[in-house]
């Protein structure tokens, strides 16, 4: 049962989105194997929140099932920020690292001891980038859809992604100046500041990154002000669902895969377009 148990968790997490968003815990003992069989894969992922059992049972039996991928020989280990997984990777508490292609492309870049671990096993999966707001929140949310779609429509949306992503730097991800607006309502979005080039507020506090460059467009676009709350990835869903903050970066499962989009959505929260897609990547220490 502990095997079945951490295939199911290894699932839930890979394919309803490894970062951002998480289940919480750590898994436990995979159980016996034959003599032949590859020790299992310790992976860290970053917490993200989980659909209910008997539901995630049901997506998962029925994914194993059109797929026939073999994910049993991970044993996974949740972390609540890419440091504490970067610590844990280095301290050989796990063997490698679950996280997004633009996060993966920034770390080999910066640290010569990570390599992309090449793994033709692995299914080709993916997040599609959207926001998160209150169920209650209708207008909130027409208002970020109309406002992505003009981004797309327009070429603005292209414009951020490889000014911020395809095109930067490592050493040098810029900076975002948010305006603020005499007179505006704020919009309060919660972030986690730790994945870069995606999120990342710098040691001087400044905004930085995709993401943020994201919310300094839709302010200017919807006319309202935007205040950048630093929250833990695990802490999101409750502070919004608590008026804590209105906004929140979220995750989805792209149109067309065999998990449900909304796999990892609270019935309290409701998601915006998707404004982005990248690919998950694993990462381990060169030998």
């Amino acid at each position: 049962m502990k095997l079945k148990k951490a295939v199911k968790v290894l699932l839930s997490c890979v394919l309803a989105g490894a970062l951002f968003t998480g289940c919480g815990g750590s898994s436990g003992d995979t159980g016996s194997k034959p003599a032949n069989e590859p020790a299992p894969v310790k992976l860290g992922m970053i917490t993200h929140l989980n659909a209910n059992e008997q539901k995630m049972e049901e997506i998962l039996d029925n994914v194993t099932e059109k797929t026939g991928v073999n994910v049993s020989k991970y044993v996974i280990t949740f972390y609540d920020n890419l440091k504490l997984m970067q610590m844990g990777i280095e301290s050989g508490s796990v063997d490698q690292i679950s996280t997004y292609t633009s996060v993966g492309n920034y770390l080999t870049a910066t640290n010569d001891k990570y390599e992309v671990v090449k793994d033709t096993a692995l299914m080709k999966l993916a997040d599609s980038f959207c926001f998160a707001v209150r169920k209650d929140d209708a207008q909130l949310k027409a208002n970020l859809d109309k406002a992505i779609d003009a981004m797309k429509s327009d070429g603005t949306l292209d414009k951020l992604v490889a000014e911020y992503i395809t095109n930067v730097k490592p050493d040098n991800i810029p900076t975002v100046d948010i305006p603020k607006l005499d007179g505006a309502e704020t919009i309060k979005v919660g972030v986690t500041g730790d994945l870069p080039p995606l999120d990342l507020i710098l040691a001087d506090g400044s905004p930085a990154g995709f993401n943020t460059a994201m919310l300094a467009e839709i302010g200017k676009r919807l006319n309202r002000n935007v205040e950048v709350v630093d929250i833990d990835s695990g802490a999101r869903a409750a502070a919004l669902s608590s008026n804590q903050i209105d906004v929140v970066f979220w995750v989805s499962v792209p149109a067309g895969d065999k998990v449900p989009a909304d796999i990892d959505k609270p019935e309290s929260l409701e998601l915006s377009a998707p404004y982005f897609k990248d690919d998950i990547t694993h990462l381990k220490f060169k030998k």
